[in-house]
This record gives C-alpha cells, structure tokens and sequence, in this order.
C-alpha cells in the first residue's frame, strides 16, 4: 500500500514538474528475476527509476536507514533491505540474490556511488556477480536530468529514462574478469541509450 501510494505520488511529480519521459518499459520482463541497472547520479534516481515500471523494485540501502524505527520500518514496506558501507558486505549479497530467487526486481546502480561530474564511470563487478550467481537477466538503463534538479540554470530539468533489453551473463561465474567485462557491458549499453536520448530530446 505504502509503495503504490509514493508510486502515485512521484509519477506526478516527475510528470507534472519534470516533463518526465520514459522509453522501452516493454522491456522489463512481465515476471520473473531481474536486475534493474541503472547510471546514478541523483537520490531522485531510485524513485525515478521505479515510478513508472508495472513491478515493484527493491534497493539496497546503507542500514543506517534502518536504525529510525519508523523510517526503517517505511522503506523495508518499500522493499528495501540493508547493506554495510565500506566493506563487503555478504549479508547484503546474500539477500539480493534472495530478492531474486523470489523472482522479484532488483534495482541497482553499478558505478558503485553518485557520479559527481554527470559522466558514466566504470562498472563495479558487483553486478556481474549477481547475474552470474542469479541467473537473472539484466536490464540496462539510463537516467538523464536528474544531476541537474536544484542546481543553477536547470532548476525542474526535463527528466528522461530508459530501458534497454535484457542482458545475460553466459560466462564462467568464477572467472573475475567475465563478471567485469560483463559489468562494463552493461555500462557500454547505459552510454548507447544515452545518446538515443539525447537525440530524442
């Protein structure tokens, strides 16, 4: 209830401030697992990335979060689940890859952490390695305009996203440098739709 409710609430806002546009949402698959990956350059980017998908998506977030009783309790409603800063984190994998053997959506950002240039970095192997131990297929997508909400000369910047067609990782789930050259693939894939945007735009 609490996520349809917020769902509703920022599809106005990104629609009726932003001019929000969205493009290839037919390529999230129905059913089923799915990573969700996504460039990050914004916290508007987590609730644009989900607002307008028919599926519910989960995040990680720092369990800091999750400490405030009632604010904790607000986004595991929402799906959320912890993860710990600066430091491997099993836990956390481990509950991402049980978010998709329930064969949910996973959404998450390989760069790792906000770009604070407004560019594409490199991928972290996180994201690889979850598709490998997962099986999942991963949906590439690309956020533009966010960097620019309450900043000077873009202050309601026109907000585009979209969603690329699944990926699978067909490697060696042992083999490091397969889960990174699929990681930046996935990256590769998020700066082609960039610039499909940006000549729609």
């Amino acid at each position: 209830m609490l996520y349809t409710t917020l769902r509703i609430i920022f599809a106005v806002i990104f629609q009726l401030l932003f001019r929000a546009k969205t493009y290839g949402k037919e390529n999230l698959p129905a059913e089923g697992p799915v990573i969700l990956a996504a460039n990050h350059m914004s916290n508007w980017d987590p609730p644009l990335l989900a607002t307008f998908l028919p599926r519910p998506v989960s995040y990680m977030a720092k369990i800091e979060l999750f400490e405030h009783p009632i604010f904790g309790a607000a986004i595991r409603r929402c799906h959320a689940f912890p993860v710990k800063r600066g430091a491997a984190d099993r836990g956390a994998i481990k509950a991402a890859v049980n978010v998709l053997r329930q064969g949910r959506v996973l959404g998450l950002f390989p760069e790792g952490t906000r770009s604070k240039d407004g560019k594409l970095h490199k991928a972290e192997a996180g994201v690889g390695l979850l598709a490998a131990m997962s099986g999942a297929p991963v949906v590439p997508a690309c956020i533009v305009g966010t960097d620019r909400i309450m900043q000077k000369g873009g202050f309601l910047p026109k907000l585009s996203i979209m969603y690329g067609e699944p990926m699978h990782f067909t490697g060696d789930k042992r083999d490091k440098e397969q889960l990174e050259a699929f990681s930046q693939e996935i990256m590769a894939h998020i700066a082609v739709m960039r610039e499909e945007i940006e000549k729609i735009s």
